[in-house]
């Protein structure tokens, strides 16, 4: 039996887990859109006012994107609101945002991502200890009819979960 503060520590312990590695923001349309052929996990160059709008939750990712520009890869249509408390120089919420990641990883990426068809989208953000980091994926695009086929499979499960608990 472990005493009451062993308990409170372990509880500690697994709260700062948690911390660690907490989704911030999830871009579901892409999964709907794309399918993901790579992922990868590259950084973020933010400013100390948009690193406590993301701790907040102020992040939106949909219809973001990936371009190459300047010798680097940056994150286009992101926005990450204002921080509240900020003075009068506060960052535009809109504005492109450079990720960071290694040479090797940007001109194979590239190289890929010209091919026709294929385009890089962010799935996911989230912080790493202390680090914001992005989860970015090759993606090719879904045909129309492939998207009408995958809401025909989730109406199905969602009405076969409901036979099931009517039935018991």
């Amino acid at each position: 039996m472990k005493s009451k503060t062993e308990r409170k520590n372990t509880k500690k312990q697994e709260q700062a887990r948690k911390q660690l590695n907490k989704v911030v923001a999830v871009n579901k349309k892409a999964a709907f859109d794309y399918y993901f052929v790579e992922t990868f996990e590259v950084g973020i160059s933010l400013e100390g006012s948009e690193v406590k709008s993301v701790k907040n939750g102020d992040v939106s990712l949909r219809d973001s994107f990936c371009h190459m520009e300047e010798g680097g890869l940056q994150l286009k249509n992101c926005r990450i609101a204002p921080y509240s408390k900020v003075g009068a120089f506060a960052p535009q919420p809109d504005r492109d945002r450079q990720l960071l990641l290694h040479k090797t990883q940007l001109s194979r990426l590239v190289s890929k991502a010209s091919e026709k068809g294929f385009t890089i989208v962010p799935v996911k953000m989230y912080f790493k200890g202390r680090f914001v980091k992005v989860e970015i994926a090759l993606a090719r695009g879904k045909k129309n009819y492939e998207k009408k086929q995958v809401i025909k499979e989730r109406d199905i499960g969602r009405t076969a979960e409901r036979e099931i608990n009517n039935y018991r």
